[in-house]
Parts: structure tokens; sequence; C-alpha cells
């Protein structure tokens, strides 16, 4: 069994004049990550799970130390490489895990059609089935928004621009690219993600400090279930 790979995860709450500072400064000592389009962005959709008790809501929201959330996940309305992720935090650390699933498949599971996933050969794949069999897991709500990544190789470090964040207020019309969305929080807000190993290099967390900015932890999540 491989080791649990853990990543240290920092978020803020930033402004546009804090974003132009940040990303002055990171474009001089870090790179765009490869996956970017023309405008230096990419579109990001989820569909997140919960169960009739909003067990990942509650968890997150009483601050338990240690708790997962269950999603789908498409970039730039493509929808020949879907994801299935399990994000998971460990007092304050966090790990992700991730495997390719079709369209079909992803349909299927949506609908309720998911007694296929038990001989699946993606372990994934499978523990999802019994957490929507046992647990009563359910997709619950689309998420999207646009992300700006930057990445500095020692540290393995991340950093990400998150604006325009958007819920389908418990929508699954996941594929319906014409969904209705309402705005989830601010629209003048941005979200800084850093994200790195052992260690943040200090030419990056000076970088990213700002005056008077303090970690939060914002969740997309739990922002856009604040409508259902």
């Amino acid at each position: 069994m491989k080791d649990l790979i853990l990543r240290h995860e920092l978020k803020h709450h930033i402004n546009y004049l804090d974003y132009i500072a940040i990303k002055n400064r990171l474009q001089a000592i870090a790179k765009k990550d490869a996956n970017v389009g023309e405008n230096g962005t990419y579109q990001i959709r989820s569909l997140y799970f919960d169960n009739y008790q909003d067990k990942a809501l509650r968890e997150k929201l009483d601050g338990v130390n240690k708790r997962e959330k269950f999603r789908f996940r498409f970039y730039n309305d493509d929808f020949s490489y879907v994801k299935l992720e399990k994000k998971s935090k460990l007092y304050g650390l966090c790990n992700k895990l991730s495997v390719g699933i079709t369209k079909e498949e992803c349909e299927k599971i949506i609908e309720g059609d998911i007694e296929w996933m038990r001989n699946s050969k993606q372990a994934l794949l499978i523990e999802l089935y019994a957490k929507m069999k046992f647990q009563q897991l359910r997709p619950k709500t689309i998420v999207e928004y646009s992300r700006e990544p930057y990445v500095y190789q020692t540290g393995n470090v991340r950093i990400t621009f998150d604006s325009n964040v958007r819920t389908g207020i418990c929508s699954k019309n996941f594929f319906d690219l014409q969904a209705p969305t309402i705005a989830a929080n601010d629209e003048n807000i941005i979200i800084l993600e850093v994200k790195y190993d052992q260690f943040l290099p200090e030419i990056i967390e000076n970088c990213i400090q700002m005056k008077d900015r303090r970690t939060g932890n914002f969740s997309k999540y739990v922002a856009s279930r604040t409508y259902g």
C-alpha cells in the first residue's frame, strides 16, 4: 500500500488589488501551469457528494480534524476527461486521490445506477460505491469557477487564484452547461490557495504576503451550500 501523501494548504480571501500585486510578484519567480488557455486560466466544474445528514458540510463547519469529500470534476467544458476525486483533510494536512472515469459512467452514478461499481478495478470507485450504499452518499450540488494557476518547483508549490465561484443550487445536471448558476460569494473576492509539501520556500512566502491578510478556511462547497 502506498504511503499517504499529505500536503499543506493555505487559503486567503483577497481583493483585486491584492491579486494584481501578488500576481506581478509571482510572474517573476513562478511558472504558469502548463494546462492553462491563452488567457492564463481554465474553468473547473465539480459535482460534490454528501449524504442526507449533510455529513461533509457539517464536518467542515464543525472543524472536524479528519474528514473527506467526494466529487466529480472536468475542465474547460471538456467531457472527454472526467475525474472522480476524493479530497481528505487530516489535522490540517490534505490528500487528494483521483481516477479518470467516462461521461457515461458518471451519468450512471448520478442516476443511482451503481451496482457495476462493485466489480471495478479502481479502488476509488469501489470506495465510493460502498459509501453510496452504506452512508447514503449522493451527488449534491454543482460548483464551478475560474482558476489561474502557478507552480514553483522547490517545495512542489502550487499557487492558484480562484474567482467567479458559482453554485448550481442543488442542481445535479453536471453535463448541462446551460444549467442556471448563481454567485456563491462576493464577486469582488478572489480566493488565493497555496499548496506545498514539507516546506514553503521563503521566496514564495514573501511573494504572497499581504498586510492585514490572515489565513482563512474558505470552502467553495460550504459557500455553495448556503443556497441549499
